[in-house]
């Protein structure tokens, strides 16, 4: 039967903090080792995913994270390798993609989990999106996302018909995000793609800080927060993250607030 559980137990969801303009300083030191998610984080949410425009000043920002972290600068999402690496280009950073199916480290090396055989899934979304036009299907390495974004009404339908064909194969884990159903390989997901960078150099020994938006981060904020680092919730909603900043524009500003911080060495 197939695995819809999450791979780790799930943490309790819970309101974090107070919402505010500007995470708390405390929450990134220069020898942490810091996680970020992409779409809804670090970018604001758009349509599609070809449609979202990278903020003025970010990829910079970025890349001095990077060098005054001395590397430990991760970018965890849900979209493939090659779609973060034009996203943020010319910046070429450590990324997780694929909710963790995918993962380069620091020194380029790149691991990739086994694809699952998603035929099923393939044809049952694909059928849904024959009967409504507003659906459309996005297909991953090991994975398939069945977005419903332009028709909201339709998330319950997505979501069931999606678990009912997860249900005829063996181990998925159905995913519900923001007006987007994922199915993809269980036992692989944000907290042990943020687990696997930090055995390696040079994420290893350092703490981990990790922010994300969605339900799809909520496997990251419970590993994260049980090695004894930060989880950090993006915009509202219940999360078992314990710290919340108000939105992916307040954690850009938040970002290029550390980077003076570390440059002016206070």
């Amino acid at each position: 039967m197939a695995e819809n559980a999450p791979a780790h137990s799930p943490a309790p969801l819970h309101s974090p903090a107070p919402t505010s303009d500007q995470a708390p300083d405390f929450l990134l030191a220069e020898d942490d080792a810091l996680f970020l998610d992409l779409d809804g984080t670090l970018l604001d949410l758009a349509p599609t995913p070809d449609a979202v425009s990278v903020a003025p000043g970010l990829v910079a920002v970025l890349g001095a994270l990077r060098d005054r972290l001395g590397g430990r600068l991760a970018i965890v999402s849900g979209r493939p390798l090659a779609q973060i690496d034009a996203v943020l280009a010319p910046l070429r950073l450590a990324a997780a993609g694929v909710h963790g199916l995918q993962r380069r480290g620091a020194d380029g090396v790149l691991w990739q989990a086994t694809a699952p055989d998603l035929a099923p899934l393939r044809a049952r979304a694909f059928d849904l999106c024959a009967f409504h036009p507003l659906l459309w299907v996005e297909e991953k390495y090991g994975a398939l996302a069945l977005h419903y974004r332009q028709a909201p009404d339709l998330g319950p339908l997505c979501l069931a018909a999606l678990e009912e064909a997860a249900r005829a194969c063996d181990g998925l884990q159905v995913l519900a995000g923001k007006m987007i159903v994922e199915v993809k390989l269980a036992g692989v997901d944000k907290g042990t793609a943020i687990r696997d960078f930090l055995t390696e150099a040079p994420f290893a020994g350092h703490r981990p800080v990790f922010a994300g938006d969605d339900t799809t981060d909520e496997a990251g904020f419970a590993w994260v927060q049980g090695a004894g680092g930060v989880a950090i919730k993006v915009g509202e909603g219940a999360s078992a993250a314990r710290h919340r900043i108000a939105s992916a524009p307040a954690l850009r500003a938040a970002l290029e607030h550390y980077v003076q911080h570390f440059d002016n060495g206070t």
